[in-house]
This record gives C-alpha cells, sequence and structure tokens, in this order.
C-alpha cells in the first residue's frame, strides 16, 4: 500500500512475512495470487453472510436485513488488518487481470445491496435511479470506512459511526427516520451473530 503493487516484488514480500523467498511460492504462485487473497479479505466475510441475512427475511423486515448487511460490510472493512481496502484504489492495481476476479466478487456485492434496496426505496427513488446505480451508491456509502481509516491508521470505527453509515443508506433508498430507527434496535442486537469470521490483526 505504501510504494504500489507493481513496485513491491516478492522478495520484499518474503522478507517482511520473515520467510524465504522460495517459501513464499509454496503458498502462492506469485504475487497477483497474494493480491486477490488481500483484496478478497475485504468483501468475503460480508459475502458470505448474505444469503444468511436474507434468509431471514421474514420474519425480519426489509430495513432491517439491508441496515444488517451494512454493519457486517462496515465491520469488515473496520477489522481487516492494515485496511487493506486500500489496494483496490491504487492504480496500478486496477490496471492487473487479477483485479476481475475481485471486481467479480465485489459486484456480487454491490447487486445484494441493490436487491434488498429494491424493496424497500420508495417509489420516487426508484423513478430517478437504476437499481445498479443504487446498489453501489450503498457500498460506496460503506467503503467510506476505507477512507476514514486512511486519515488515521489506527483509528478505529466506533459503533455511532457504524450506524450512522447504515442509517444513511437507508435514508438514500427514502426510508422513514421511524423505519431506520426499528432497524436499529434489531439489527444491532442481531450483529454479534453475523461476526463469528471476524479478522483479527496478527500481533
Amino acid at each position: 500500500m505504501s510504494q504500489g503493487f507493481a513496485a513491491t516484488s516478492t522478495r520484499e514480500i518474503a522478507d517482511h512475512v520473515g520467510i524465504r523467498q522460495a517459501s513464499l511460492y509454496y503458498h502462492f504462485a506469485g504475487k497477483d495470487e497474494i493480491l486477490v487473497e488481500l483484496l478478497r479479505t475485504t468483501v468475503r466475510p460480508t459475502t458470505d453472510k448474505v444469503e444468511k441475512i436474507l434468509n431471514q427475511v421474514p420474519p425480519l423486515n426489509v430495513e432491517t436485513a439491508l441496515y444488517l448487511l451494512v454493519l457486517v460490510d462496515v465491520r469488515t472493512l473496520a477489522d481487516v488488518p492494515h485496511n487493506v481496502g486500500m489496494l483496490y484504489l491504487l492504480p496500478d492495481v486496477t490496471k492487473e487481470e487479477v483485479y476481475v476476479d475481485f471486481r467479480e466478487e465485489h459486484d456480487k456485492l454491490a447487486e445484494a445491496y441493490a436487491d434488498l434496496a429494491s424493496r424497500v426505496a420508495t417509489e420516487t427513488v426508484l423513478s430517478t435511479i437504476g437499481l445498479k446505480q443504487l446498489g453501489n451508491m450503498l457500498i460506496q456509502q460503506v467503503e467510506g470506512v476505507i477512507n476514514m481509516r486512511t486519515e488515521d491508521s489506527v483509528r478505529r470505527i466506533s459503533c455511532p459511526e457504524a450506524w450512522a453509515i447504515a442509517a444513511s443508506c437507508l435514508r438514500i433508498c427514502g426510508v422513514s427516520e421511524e423505519k431506520i430507527s426499528a432497524a436499529n434496535e434489531v439489527a444491532v442486537d442481531m450483529l454479534d451473530d453475523f461476526r463469528e469470521d471476524k479478522v483479527l490483526e496478527v500481533a
């Protein structure tokens, strides 16, 4: 993240990890595979839980399901070590062919946002913006966490900040403040059940 993907050699990676370069190739064919794995840690913990969240509807209402998805996604980006979400903002990363594989996984997450948004958005919202664009708008709100962490490398994302992001996503869809408040009350209580795969910082 500090010097770019193209400028970083596998030897440097191995040195920082504390292994021989040859040993690195036992685990990965090259740094492209390392990049893909790092990028996927920013979306996989959330995409793995999308179906579980959707299966809660009903009895869970869709507003709460969307709120819960945002909270899970915020925590994924907040907990991933070293703010690796920054990687897919780097110009030399977006040019790499392996980025396409990550993009597909990222697009699936945006589709999940769009699906839930389509069921809670007002007619006014749906008449002024396409579903794909709406899904992308919501995921961009969540990915603001990446920039928040960039400003301060040791910064933690507080619960009120996560709730504010989730509330903003519902507001974009035109959801009422009353429904947002109700969604918060239920989703916050459910969040721990969706965090068993939390990524921990290596000591």
